[in-house]
């Protein structure tokens, strides 16, 4: 997890990640960390292997050691509009324009970005960057968090369960109820053929 970090050893480094590229509703949820040199945490790796109690007790520990972060959520419809590669880069370069402390090097999970400062994408980043890892938890729990309120929005689509992602449970829903506000209309279109042709 460290292998990068000893690469660019001595200089400031930042992390890059997102959370909901794939699912059907909900916004693509980008955040750029700047993790402490000295700090260590062997609980923190790609957010994927955590479960949802391990990532919401290191998203404080994130937090409260990371020298500065960002974050940016950009929504269904801007997807739809520019579909989800660049909402995925403009989220990438919004978080990293929040940061407080300029880094040196920017680690970026798979993702190419134009930006002032030294950079790599890194595929498999979440996993193979402390960095990275880090802000892949910030980014997984900021967005589960979003589902979580729009459930409260959209009572019996279940947004709290599935986060949006693609379950039969939820496709099941979709077919039923139809879609809400925050389904991404570019996404959903191959499970509503027929309701798609009335957009």
């Amino acid at each position: 997890m460290l292998d990068y970090e000893k690469k660019f050893c001595g200089k400031i480094i930042a992390g890059i990640d997102e959370a909901g590229r794939g699912p059907l509703a909900g916004p693509v949820v980008c955040a750029c960390v700047v993790m402490d040199p000295f700090y260590r945490n062997d609980e923190i790796r790609d957010s994927k292997q955590l479960s949802a109690a391990v990532r919401e007790r290191l998203f404080d520990e994130i937090i409260k050691n990371c020298l500065s972060y960002g974050v940016s959520a950009i929504d269904n419809q801007v997807i739809d509009e520019i579909n989800i590669l660049n909402a995925t880069k403009k989220g990438m370069l919004e978080a990293y324009s929040r940061l407080k402390v300029k880094p040196e090097v920017l680690l970026i999970d798979a993702v190419r970005l134009e930006v002032d400062v030294a950079n790599e994408a890194i595929i498999y980043g979440d996993e193979l960057s402390f960095n990275i890892a880090a802000a892949s938890i910030i980014a997984k729990v900021t967005r589960d968090r979003i589902m979580e309120d729009c459930d409260k929005l959209y009572p019996g689509y279940f947004f709290a369960k599935h986060k949006g992602y693609a379950t039969r449970e939820h496709i099941s829903i979709l077919r039923e109820k139809g879609p809400t506000a925050i389904h991404r209309r570019s996404f959903i279109k191959n499970y509503l053929y027929e309701q798609c042709k009335l957009w």
